[in-house]
Protein backbone atom coordinates (compact mmCIF):
# COMPACT_ATOMS: atom_id res chain seq x y z
CA UNK A 1 0.00 0.00 0.00
CA UNK A 2 0.90 3.51 -0.63
CA UNK A 3 2.08 5.34 2.45
CA UNK A 4 1.12 8.78 1.10
CA UNK A 5 -2.52 7.84 1.11
CA UNK A 6 -2.33 6.52 4.60
CA UNK A 7 -0.90 9.58 6.24
CA UNK A 8 -2.40 12.82 5.03
CA UNK A 9 -0.07 15.87 5.08
CA UNK A 10 -0.43 18.17 7.98
CA UNK A 11 -2.41 21.34 7.26
CA UNK A 12 -0.26 24.38 6.34
CA UNK A 13 -0.64 27.43 8.37
CA UNK A 14 -0.55 30.88 6.72
CA UNK A 15 2.72 32.78 7.13
CA UNK A 16 2.41 36.37 8.30
CA UNK A 17 5.27 38.81 7.91
CA UNK A 18 5.52 41.74 10.22
CA UNK A 19 7.04 44.89 8.64
CA UNK A 20 10.21 46.21 10.17
CA UNK A 21 9.95 49.61 11.77
CA UNK A 22 11.47 52.41 9.56
CA UNK A 23 15.01 53.33 10.38
CA UNK A 24 15.61 56.98 9.37
CA UNK A 25 19.35 56.92 10.01
CA UNK A 26 20.09 53.91 7.85
CA UNK A 27 21.88 54.88 4.57
CA UNK A 28 20.54 53.74 1.23
CA UNK A 29 22.97 52.35 -1.32
CA UNK A 30 22.54 52.13 -5.08
CA UNK A 31 24.86 49.81 -6.88
CA UNK A 32 25.78 50.87 -10.42
CA UNK A 33 27.51 48.69 -12.98
CA UNK A 34 31.24 49.28 -13.27
CA UNK A 35 32.27 51.24 -16.41
CA UNK A 36 35.64 50.59 -17.99
CA UNK A 37 36.83 53.63 -20.00
CA UNK A 38 39.68 51.57 -21.43
CA UNK A 39 37.19 49.62 -23.52
CA UNK A 40 36.38 52.68 -25.74
CA UNK A 41 37.32 51.92 -29.29
CA UNK A 42 40.17 53.86 -30.93
CA UNK A 43 37.90 54.62 -33.89
CA UNK A 44 35.50 56.48 -31.61
CA UNK A 45 38.38 58.50 -30.10
CA UNK A 46 39.64 59.43 -33.58
CA UNK A 47 36.16 60.59 -34.57
CA UNK A 48 35.82 62.75 -31.46
CA UNK A 49 39.25 64.32 -32.04
CA UNK A 50 38.50 65.00 -35.73
CA UNK A 51 35.15 66.64 -34.96
CA UNK A 52 36.75 68.74 -32.21
CA UNK A 53 39.51 69.95 -34.54
CA UNK A 54 37.02 70.83 -37.29
CA UNK A 55 34.89 72.75 -34.80
CA UNK A 56 37.92 74.62 -33.45
CA UNK A 57 39.10 75.50 -36.97
CA UNK A 58 35.62 76.81 -37.92
CA UNK A 59 35.44 79.03 -34.83
CA UNK A 60 38.94 80.39 -35.53
CA UNK A 61 37.99 81.10 -39.17
CA UNK A 62 34.82 82.95 -38.15
CA UNK A 63 36.52 85.04 -35.46
CA UNK A 64 39.70 85.82 -37.45
CA UNK A 65 39.59 89.47 -38.54
CA UNK A 66 39.30 90.22 -42.24
CA UNK A 67 40.03 93.39 -44.16
CA UNK A 68 37.02 95.68 -44.52
CA UNK A 69 35.90 96.88 -47.93
CA UNK A 70 36.35 100.68 -48.03
CA UNK A 71 34.81 103.01 -50.63
CA UNK A 72 34.92 106.81 -50.75
CA UNK A 73 31.29 107.87 -51.13
CA UNK A 74 31.61 111.66 -50.87
CA UNK A 75 34.59 113.97 -51.31
CA UNK A 76 34.47 117.69 -50.60
CA UNK A 77 37.32 120.17 -50.90
CA UNK A 78 37.90 122.17 -47.73
CA UNK A 79 40.93 124.30 -48.63
CA UNK A 80 43.92 124.51 -50.99
CA UNK A 81 46.99 126.61 -50.27
CA UNK A 82 50.16 126.95 -52.37
CA UNK A 83 53.64 127.79 -51.07
CA UNK A 84 56.37 128.92 -53.45
CA UNK A 85 59.29 129.23 -51.05
CA UNK A 86 61.69 127.27 -51.06
CA UNK A 87 59.95 124.86 -53.50
CA UNK A 88 56.46 124.70 -54.92
CA UNK A 89 54.42 123.03 -52.18
CA UNK A 90 50.68 122.57 -51.77
CA UNK A 91 48.49 122.07 -48.71
CA UNK A 92 45.16 120.34 -49.40
CA UNK A 93 42.36 119.60 -46.94
CA UNK A 94 39.44 117.34 -47.95
CA UNK A 95 36.33 116.12 -46.14
CA UNK A 96 35.56 112.47 -46.84
CA UNK A 97 32.59 110.22 -46.25
CA UNK A 98 33.76 106.61 -46.35
CA UNK A 99 31.57 103.52 -46.59
CA UNK A 100 33.07 100.67 -44.55
CA UNK A 101 31.68 97.17 -45.25
CA UNK A 102 32.60 94.98 -42.29
CA UNK A 103 32.39 91.20 -42.88
CA UNK A 104 33.49 90.33 -39.33
CA UNK A 105 31.26 89.16 -36.49
CA UNK A 106 32.33 91.98 -34.19
CA UNK A 107 31.64 95.70 -34.21
CA UNK A 108 34.03 98.54 -33.45
CA UNK A 109 33.48 101.83 -31.63
CA UNK A 110 36.49 104.10 -31.88
CA UNK A 111 37.24 107.36 -30.17
CA UNK A 112 40.17 108.34 -32.45
CA UNK A 113 41.36 107.12 -35.82
CA UNK A 114 44.52 108.46 -37.43
CA UNK A 115 45.96 107.15 -40.70
CA UNK A 116 49.31 108.51 -41.89
CA UNK A 117 49.53 108.31 -45.70
CA UNK A 118 52.84 108.04 -47.56
CA UNK A 119 53.86 107.60 -51.18
CA UNK A 120 57.20 106.11 -52.27
CA UNK A 121 58.78 106.65 -48.84
CA UNK A 122 57.58 110.27 -48.37
CA UNK A 123 54.89 111.18 -45.86
CA UNK A 124 52.04 112.98 -47.64
CA UNK A 125 49.45 113.60 -44.95
CA UNK A 126 46.93 112.26 -42.44
CA UNK A 127 43.35 110.98 -42.41
CA UNK A 128 41.71 111.81 -39.09
CA UNK A 129 38.33 110.83 -37.71
CA UNK A 130 36.79 111.32 -34.28
CA UNK A 131 34.13 109.09 -32.72
CA UNK A 132 32.76 106.47 -35.08
CA UNK A 133 30.96 103.14 -35.10
CA UNK A 134 31.45 100.26 -37.55
CA UNK A 135 28.67 97.67 -37.38
CA UNK A 136 29.28 93.91 -37.35
CA UNK A 137 28.31 92.07 -40.55
CA UNK A 138 27.14 95.29 -42.17
CA UNK A 139 28.18 98.61 -43.62
CA UNK A 140 28.70 101.95 -41.91
CA UNK A 141 29.47 105.48 -43.04
CA UNK A 142 32.44 107.23 -41.44
CA UNK A 143 33.27 110.94 -41.75
CA UNK A 144 36.96 111.83 -41.94
CA UNK A 145 39.26 114.67 -42.89
CA UNK A 146 42.21 114.14 -45.25
CA UNK A 147 45.04 116.65 -44.96
CA UNK A 148 48.04 116.83 -47.27
CA UNK A 149 50.59 119.26 -45.84
CA UNK A 150 53.58 120.47 -47.83
CA UNK A 151 53.36 118.05 -50.77
CA UNK A 152 55.98 118.74 -53.45
CA UNK A 153 54.16 119.18 -56.71
CA UNK A 154 56.78 118.35 -59.32
CA UNK A 155 59.00 115.72 -57.67
CA UNK A 156 56.57 112.79 -57.77
CA UNK A 157 54.42 113.71 -60.76
CA UNK A 158 56.19 111.30 -63.16
CA UNK A 159 55.91 108.36 -60.75
CA UNK A 160 52.29 109.24 -59.95
CA UNK A 161 51.36 109.34 -63.65
CA UNK A 162 53.05 105.93 -64.19
CA UNK A 163 51.13 104.42 -61.27
CA UNK A 164 47.85 105.93 -62.47
CA UNK A 165 48.47 104.44 -65.94
CA UNK A 166 48.93 101.00 -64.28
CA UNK A 167 45.68 101.47 -62.39
CA UNK A 168 47.06 101.33 -58.85
CA UNK A 169 48.76 103.85 -56.61
CA UNK A 170 50.89 102.18 -53.89
CA UNK A 171 50.32 104.12 -50.70
CA UNK A 172 52.06 103.40 -47.41
CA UNK A 173 49.84 103.77 -44.35
CA UNK A 174 50.33 103.73 -40.61
CA UNK A 175 47.01 103.36 -38.79
CA UNK A 176 46.42 104.18 -35.12
CA UNK A 177 43.04 103.26 -33.60
CA UNK A 178 41.83 103.79 -30.04
CA UNK A 179 38.43 102.37 -29.12
CA UNK A 180 36.48 99.21 -28.26
CA UNK A 181 35.68 95.99 -30.10
CA UNK A 182 32.27 94.46 -29.41
CA UNK A 183 31.42 90.76 -29.74
CA UNK A 184 27.81 89.84 -28.82
CA UNK A 185 27.22 91.56 -25.47
CA UNK A 186 30.89 91.95 -24.56
CA UNK A 187 33.20 94.90 -25.21
CA UNK A 188 36.99 94.74 -25.23
CA UNK A 189 39.35 97.73 -25.23
CA UNK A 190 41.26 98.27 -28.47
CA UNK A 191 44.46 100.21 -29.09
CA UNK A 192 46.17 99.30 -32.36
CA UNK A 193 49.03 100.68 -34.42
CA UNK A 194 49.44 98.92 -37.76
CA UNK A 195 51.66 99.59 -40.77
CA UNK A 196 50.78 98.55 -44.30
Amino acid sequence: MDSSKANPPPPTLPIYYTPLPPQPDAPNYILLPLHHPATASPRRLHTICAVSLILLASVAYILYPSEPDIDVVRLRLNRVQFHTQPHVLVDISLFLTIKVCNADVYSMDYSTLDVAVGYRGKMLGHVKSDHGHVMALGSSYVDAELEFDGVEVFSDVVFLLEDLAKGTVPLDTVTTIDGRVGLLFFGFPLKVRASI
